[in-house]
Order: structure tokens, then C-alpha cells, then sequence
């Protein structure tokens, strides 16, 4: 199970044999619900209390357990470890003996986190083993946080001897020498902390002639951080190359890598991606924050028809769910949602996407690999033969792939996909455009669920305003159409970063496939024939799903009218 491989404590405890499967199952699915942490529930749930936990992973890492309370804490050991490391490793350093620093770490499981402080600290580590509580208590009372922010980070960054080596590394040095410089490893790791901290969805680095840019993309707007010298741009990038484990001395090609780390107590994922370009390498790292996405279909925000439906849709044995959307409109998360609700003992479940975004237990989930050959009409090929219930397919992307979903579905295997277009019956459009039958379209599709994400107004600073008739007139509304009714907009606040706007909610349009809807399909009608019909039939477009988001204080005329 997916799940129990990323948590080390719960394969030790497999190991012997100290709780049953279905103890650790419900501990496991309990942790995939709420986010809470494993070593948490196993005390919550009576199976384990703190004690016990850290000598299992005192006994596997041949360590021992200490209280903090036994070591004076000397200026000097706390000097051992930077303030920013301590707090984001969660890593108490207790004693030193000559070159060596006792460290007392609240994830000691974790070995990345051995290496990357010995790099830090520049001495040998021995890790022991301490309650969490206590480590983080103690971190607070000794490093508290003064806010080590980026640009304090980058005063000393901006230092000869760091500036000095990084022109030596581009100029032909050692740049790994150079990338694993503690000033370096601080610095990429404070970008990735605050990103996560001001819940960021990418974070880009950019290399320019003159400058090296870093924008976080939050709530799908780009901000910009105050811009670190240009010649760090070569140890930066390599820094992350180190992390993601790519080839730092291959700039030409692009590279893709994954980075798996704890921040603080939470896991954090990021997807990377390299670019080489005219001034060097650029890269985007996707975050995926595990602990903040929530995958049940009951937290996507579907209103209560169409939630309705798509749980009845994800139940049928077999036709073809399809949700479209631009990119980064949420459709996988929906997608996933849709997989949990369905993911039960007695169905085999299979994916095949570009990337894997998240490990889902009990899923099979593959990677598609365009370079290696591995497409996604092959991946679907061999799934036949797998004897699954339920497929799920990242895109339906040419004709190949749509007819073998199509191929799949008819032979009794319920599958999800997802489709680029603008909205919900653009959808049949698009696969008869790829080339397939409208008659085998007609007879496998379900339904089709189009969806944006519009930012929400952040709730500390929304204030109600009178809309003028342009705003209106954007909305093909009358004064007489809205009524009494109250809109509101951000004034910008410390809460919302001055934007007006905190978090984001779905706006959703469902295209049910039904006889009259079929007639058109095969009478391959377009686009907007078939939209009048669905609307007819009580389809609620985008636009007024997004002035449903408007009347109810949740989000602002510009944000519909921009995505709808």
C-alpha cells in the first residue's frame, strides 16, 4: 500500500508484528482523511503511546532515546545549527563532542535529513532520538523565529567570498562544490519554506541577462521576490538539480525530477522542471502539499445537483466521465476525488497520467513516459489486460488514446479522463474533431464536467461596493436583474498579501448525456447547437455558476469574467 511505504514507522511496526492489519489500515485511512500525522494517531487511537514509538525507532536506528531536559543547551551547541535549519528540520542540537553534534530530530527516519545537516553544519552527525513535542518546544524557546526572511538571506548572499566562488563555478569551478555551500542550501531551502508558507502552487526561477528572477504563483496570480544577484543563478539551479537527484552537468535538455521533503513537520512534493534558454537554465518547481489538498469529492465545492450526479456517474460499471478545463483549472484534484470515493476493497483501480501528482493507496498508478515509448495508449493497452474496474486516463489527448477509452469502456470498464477545452459541450466537439465516430461517443459518454478556479474574496478585508452599469453590462445584467443583492471586493490587507483575494473555489457546468443530447451528438450538430439543447434542459453554464460565487460574497465580477 502506497501509503505505508511513505511512512517508516508504520513498516517497523509491521515488521514486528506489534499491531494488525486492520489496525494499521485504520490508522492509515484515518491519516489520508484528516492529514493528521501517524505518530499522532496511533496515540489518539490507544494502539501506541509516545514511549513506545520512540524506542522502536531509537532500536532500528541503533541510537538512543534522551530527555532535552537532562542537557544544558550552551550557546554554543544552539550555535551549532543555523536558527532557519533548526525551525525547518525540526533539529535541537544537544551536545557537541570534538567534531561531532548530537542532534535530537523529530522525523529521525528520515535519512535525506542526515546528509543535508551534515552539509549544513559542516561536522559528523549522530541523530538520537526525542519526543516531537519536546524538540519543538524547545526549538521555539531557543531559536525563536526572528524571521530570517529572503531578503536578510540574500544581504548575505550578496557577500564577496559567495559571490566570488559562484562566478568561479560558472567560469568552469566545481559547481556542486559551490551548490552545496551552506549559505546555498540555506537559501533554496528558505525559497521552498516560504513559498509553502504563502501556499504557493509553483515557484519559478528565471535566468535573464541581467537578473535572476523568483516568482511564486499563489491563488494563480505571480509575485515576484525581491531577486537574489545574478551570478546565483548556475549554484541555485544546481542546488536543486542535487535535490531532485538530475544530472547537474547536462544544461541542453530539459530534465524532469521530483523532490520529496518535510518542511516543519508536513511532507511537501515538488515537481521540477528544467528549461535550458539563452541565459541559462530556467526552472518551475510544483508544489504539491499534501497536508492542504483535501481529496474527497465532498470538499471540491460541487453544488449539491451536480455532486449528486457524479457520485451516481463514478458508480456505473462502465461509459466514460470526462472533465475539462485549462491547465491548473483543478482537474485532477477532481479526478482524485472521484478515484477515493470509488477506491474500495472489491474494484481494481488503474491510472496512467503525466506525472504521477500523488499516491493514492491502493491505487495502481503509472507513469507515462513519452521518451522511453511509453505512451498512453500504450499504458491503456496493457491495462485491458489487467482486469481493471475503474481506469483513469490524465488526458484524452489524440485519436489513438480516445478509441481505445472508448474500446475500454465498451467492454464494460468505467473510465475517467480529462479533455483541454473551453467548456462542457466543447467536449464532443473536440473528439470529433480528433476523428472519433460520433455514434461510439454517443453510446460511451456519460457526461462531461467543465470547471474553473476563480479566487475568493479574502474574507478580513471584503467590503461591499455598488457595481456600476459597465461592471454590469460585463455580465449582460440589468440593475433591475440583480435587485437587492450585495457584491463585495478586497480592499487588500496583510491577510490577503494586499491582493484582495485569499484561497479559491471551483465554478462547474455539467453536459449530462441524454437521448436528446445523443440525437445531436450523431447528427454531429456543433458546439453550440448542442449547448442551447443542454441549456434548455437545465445545464448551468460557467457564467452562472461564477455569478452564484458573486451574489454569495464568495468571489468578484473581474474573476468571472476573466475565466468564464
Amino acid at each position: 500500500m502506497a501509503d505505508y511505504v511513505s511512512n517508516p514507522l508504520l513498516e517497523l511496526i509491521k515488521e514486528r508484528a506489534l499491531l494488525d492489519d486492520l489496525q494499521v489500515e485504520e490508522v492509515v485511512q484515518e491519516h489520508l482523511r484528516s492529514g493528521k500525522s501517524i505518530d499522532q494517531l496511533l496515540v489518539d487511537f490507544g494502539l501506541m503511546d509516545v514511549d513506545t514509538q520512540l524506542q522502536i525507532k531509537a532500536e532500528h536506528m541503533g541510537t538512543m532515546v534522551v530527555n532535552i531536559g537532562d542537557f544544558e543547551l550552551t550557546p554554543e551547541v544552539l550555535g551549532s545549527v543555523p536558527p532557519e535549519t533548526a525551525r525547518m528540520y525540526q533539529a535541537l542540537p544537544i551536545a557537541i563532542y570534538g567534531a561531532t553534534v548530537q542532534i535530537a530530530l523529530a522525523d529521525p527516519l528520515n535519512p535525506s535529513l542526515v546528509d543535508e545537516l551534515g552539509f549544513i553544519t559542516k561536522r559528523d552527525i549522530q541523530i538520537v532520538v526525542a519526543d516531537p513535542a519536546e524538540i519543538e518546544k524547545a526549538i521555539n524557546q531557543h531559536y525563536p523565529d526572528t524571521g530570517t526572511s529572503v531578503s536578510d538571506m540574500l544581504a548575505e548572499l550578496g557577500s564577496d567570498d559567495i559571490a566570488r566562488e559562484a562566478a568561479e563555478a560558472a567560469a568552469g569551478g566545481d559547481v556542486q562544490e559551490v551548490a552545496n555551500e551552506t549559505p546555498i542550501v540555506r537559501f533554496v531551502n528558505l525559497v521552498i519554506a516560504q513559498a509553502v508558507q504563502d501556499r504557493a502552487s509553483d515557484i519559478h526561477f528565471e535566468p535573464f541577462e541581467d537578473e535572476f528572477k523568483i516568482r511564486y504563483r499563489v491563488d494563480g496570480a505571480l509575485y515576484e521576490m525581491s531577486p537574489p544577484p545574478k551570478n546565483l543563478a548556475l549554484p541555485v539551479v544546481s542546488r536543486l538539480k542535487i535535490m531532485a537527484d538530475l544530472n547537474i552537468s547536462e544544461r541542453r535538455l530539459p530534465q524532469d525530477g521530483r523532490i520529496s521533503m518535510k518542511l516543519a513537520g508536513k511532507q511537501i512534493d515538488l515537481r521540477m522542471s528544467t528549461l535550458p534558454t539563452q541565459f541559462g537554465e530556467s526552472v518551475v518547481l510544483r508544489v504539491l502539499d499534501r497536508s492542504s489538498v483535501s481529496l474527497e469529492l465532498e470538499n471540491t465545492g460541487l453544488p449539491k445537483p451536480i455532486y449528486e450526479y457524479v457520485c451516481e456517474a463514478i458508480q456505473q460499471p462502465n461509459g466514460i466521465f470526462v472533465v475539462t478545463g485549462p491547465t491548473g483549472s483543478g482537474k485532477t484534484t477532481t479526478l482524485y476525488s472521484c478515484l477515493r470515493k470509488v477506491n474500495t476493497i472489491d474494484s481494481k483501480l488503474l491510472t496512467a497520467e503525466d506525472p504521477v501528482e500523488f499516491d493514492i493507496d491502493g491505487i495502481m498508478q503509472v507513469a507515462v513516459n513519452e521518451a522511453v515509448g511509453m505512451t498512453f495508449g500504450k499504458a491503456l493497452k496493457s491495462f485491458l489486460r489487467q482486469d481493471p474496474d475503474v481506469i483513469m486516463l490524465g488526458e484524452m489527448r489524440d485519436l489513438e488514446t480516445s478509441q481505445i477509452a472508448i474500446q475500454a469502456s465498451l467492454t464494460g470498464h468505467l473510465v475517467l479522463s480529462t479533455l483541454h477545452t473551453n467548456d462542457a459541450p466543447g467536449a464532443v466537439t473536440r473528439l470529433v474533431d480528433m476523428g472519433v465516430e460520433p455514434f461510439l461517443i454517443s453510446s460511451t459518454l456519460m457526461g462531461v464536467l467543465a470547471q474553473r478556479l476563480v479566487r475568493t474574496v479574502c474574507k478580513k478585508c471584503r467590503t461591499p461596493f455598488e457595481p456600476t452599469e459597465n461592471q454590469l453590462s460585463m455580465l449582460n445584467l440589468s440593475p433591475h436583474d440583480i435587485g437587492d443583492k450585495s457584491f463585495y471586493y478586497g480592499r487588500g490587507c496583510a491577510n490577503c498579501n494586499d491582493s484582495g483575494y485569499k484561497g479559491r473555489k471551483g465554478i462547474f457546468e455539467l453536459l449530462v448525456v441524454n437521448e436528446p443530447i445523443r440525437a445531436l451528438i450523431n447528427e454531429r450538430a456543433p458546439t453550440i447547437v448542442i449547448r442551447q439543447k443542454a441549456v434548455e434542459l437545465g445545464m448551468v453554464t460557467l457564467r452562472e455558476d461564477g455569478l452564484r460565487g458573486i451574489f454569495d460574497g464568495e468571489t468578484t465580477i473581474e474573476e468571472v469574467v476573466k475565466y468564464t
